[in-house]
């Protein structure tokens, strides 16, 4: 492993934000710390980084033991939310920034800004000051700053929150490509379940200073081990195992050992079937329409339950439909 958070622990004022919490990292890996605010994801990044010092616990990286280690001697570059680039220098020369500490011949430096602001699309930029670059620009140079010293791990703290959500998605994919091109390992923080799902290699969701489940997207989004999990990542509807025993008895067959009241099973919205049915014994409540899709909000049993269905499937308003459920997960209550 490339990383390795083994047992950190951090309180501040009597109030604990990390609660023994490990993980790994692997070389070549990009892992989202993804969670609500005050999950301690943040803190956890700030600790790796150096700029924090933990109460309890290891951080290795590369099998050396840098819990004590400053933050200048452990070779991570840092990507803000805010971009924090020197307003008085140009996009080429905060850039080089870092390679002008290092005391790097002028020549290197100038070679290096250049080739780093080509990669992430600005070539032809570096003589432009900040304030003459968009937000998106400006993230970008963020980037190539914190590549320039050819870093250890990337670490990024939510640096596409501040920008509008067409730049943030083509960002997201610029910043997943090059860091696959680059091999750099790399945490990303982040409170966006679809900017999580849509880049990490490995998610790991906290709440409350502690790591709820890590795996894979795929993994936290179709088998959720908590209800936390099912509820953070993506929409889901959470059925007792009272409520499925009557209505979906097929489902127990696959239960997971222990008591049934401790587990409900997780459908996703796109887990249910409906069609219009005049003897079918769910209610549209309400529609959304969403272009390639529709987000239906149903009565059935009981209960309310939202199905995802084809943008083009026209349902109204207290339509009667059937229900069936395709898949499912259990999770812990």
């Amino acid at each position: 492993m490339h990383l390795r958070i083994d047992d950190i622990a951090k309180s501040w004022g009597g109030h604990t934000v990390l609660d023994h919490v490990s993980f790994n990292a692997g070389e070549n890996e990009f892992v989202c710390l993804l969670g609500p605010s005050g999950c301690g994801k943040t803190t956890l990044l700030r600790l790796v980084a150096g700029l924090t010092a933990p109460d309890a616990g290891r951080i290795v990286l590369g099998g050396r033991d840098i819990t004590e280690v400053p933050a200048r001697e452990r070779r991570m570059g840092l990507v803000f939310q805010a971009y924090s680039l020197f307003p008085d220098m140009t996009a080429a020369a905060n850039v080089g920034y870092p390679m002008r500490l290092r005391r790097d011949p002028p020549a290197k430096i100038a070679a290096r800004s250049s080739e780093l602001l080509e990669r992430v699309g600005l070539g032809g930029l570096g003589a432009r000051f900040p304030d003459e670059l968009s937000g998106g620009q400006q993230q970008r140079v963020a980037l190539a700053r914190a590549l320039a010293t050819e870093p250890a791990m990337l670490l990024l703290d939510e640096p596409l929150s501040a920008l509008d959500p067409a730049i943030r998605g083509q960002l997201r994919t610029e910043i997943r490509s090059l860091q696959r091109a680059l091999g750099i390992p790399t945490i990303m923080v982040t409170h966006d379940q679809e900017e999580a799902l849509a880049m990490a290699d490995t998610i790991v969701c906290m709440n409350h200073g502690r790591i709820e489940q890590t795996g894979s997207p795929r993994d936290l989004y179709e088998r959720p081990r908590t209800r936390f999990v099912a509820e953070f990542i993506g929409r889901a509807n959470l059925f007792p195992t009272s409520f499925v025993r009557d209505a979906l008895p097929g489902f127990l067959e696959r239960r997971p050992p222990g008591t049934d009241a401790t587990y409900e099973l997780c459908l996703r919205p796109e887990d249910v079937a409906i069609a219009a049915d005049a003897r079918g014994d769910g209610v549209v409540e309400d529609t959304t329409f969403l272009g390639n899709l529709a987000r239906v909000t149903l009565a059935w049993r009981g209960r309310r339950v939202v199905v995802e269905v084809s943008g083009r499937d026209a349902l109204t308003r207290g339509q009667t439909v059937s229900v069936d459920a395709l898949r499912g997960a259990w999770v812990c209550a």
